[in-house]
């Protein structure tokens, strides 16, 4: 179950649908950076709910072939250069999805049931863009109101990193709970840590609710600050000036790839 940071990115074969929280939720940024160095190809992304630093780095270095997501950026007011470039050359194959949508297919998936229905999509453009979405007639309305099905979508890997995994493999995600539905939504769970602490967090009824059990975890890599230059909640803050420096570097391809060469020989992807 715990391996080395290489090891733990060579099990995202190429072409696999890869779910990844959102930037402040907890994203394997160190995880990223090797699969960059592996050269991974043709991912497909699902981004829970939306995607940013590591997934305009991962479309910037040719890694990525498509992408469900409700937005990608670079926090609130940063745009996400290699992303908007990959668009707008055709390079990239993007499902437009909403927030709420993510989530109701991962939970169809969680509960064993191959659709989730929603009616808040009903009248909204994003419907015209998805032909795998069905809309049907509410049969237990007794006017036929219409419903839109989603359906369930299993993942081949769910990747994130978290504060600490414990000896028995169980995860520390806290109020972060969104990473415990990617978990079960998925084949294979890989997550990175801050620490390994000894003992089980379900030995003490005030973690136990905070913690992923070992059952749906596949591997563990040990990676101190691993989500930097993002935030990890409760251990570090995102660093606003490496973003804005990453930011101003993207803006073109040649820019990018200097930013690329020199954050692939850091410690940390920054």
């Amino acid at each position: 179950m715990f391996a080395s940071l290489p090891d733990l990115v060579d099990e995202i074969a190429d072409g696999a649908l890869v779910g990844v929280p959102a930037d402040d939720a907890g994203v394997a940024m160190a995880a990223t950076r090797e699969l960059i160095r592996r050269g991974a190809r043709d991912l497909r992304l699902f981004c829970l709910p939306r995607g940013g630093l590591a997934v305009d780095v991962l479309v910037g270095a040719g890694c990525v072939a498509e992408i469900e997501t409700a937005a990608v950026a670079l926090g609130e007011h940063r745009p996400a250069p290699c992303f908007t470039r990959a668009l707008e050359t055709g390079r990239l194959r993007v499902a437009d999805a909403t927030g709420p949508a993510l989530h109701a297919r991962l939970a169809a998936t969680e509960r064993g049931v191959p659709f989730m229905p929603m009616r808040g999509l009903i009248g909204s453009d994003v419907l015209a863009g998805r032909p795998d979405w069905r809309v049907v007639d509410d049969p237990l309305a007794e006017a036929g109101e219409p419903l839109v099905l989603l359906p369930a979508v299993e993942l081949d890997v769910a990747l994130f990193h978290c504060p600490a995994a414990d000896a028995a493999g169980n995860l520390w995600i806290g109020r972060r709970r969104e990473l415990a539905t990617l978990a079960r939504a998925a084949e294979r769970t890989l997550a990175t840590c801050e620490e390994i602490v000894p003992g089980s967090f379900f030995a003490d009824e005030r973690d136990a609710a905070g913690a992923l059990s070992s059952l749906d975890v596949d591997a563990i890599a040990l990676a101190p600050m691993g989500a930097r230059p993002l935030a990890l909640a409760g251990h570090y803050g995102v660093d606003a000036d490496a973003l804005d420096a990453y930011a101003e570097a993207a803006r073109s391809e040649e820019g990018f790839r200097a930013w690329l060469d020199h954050a692939l020989g850091q410690a940390v992807l920054a």
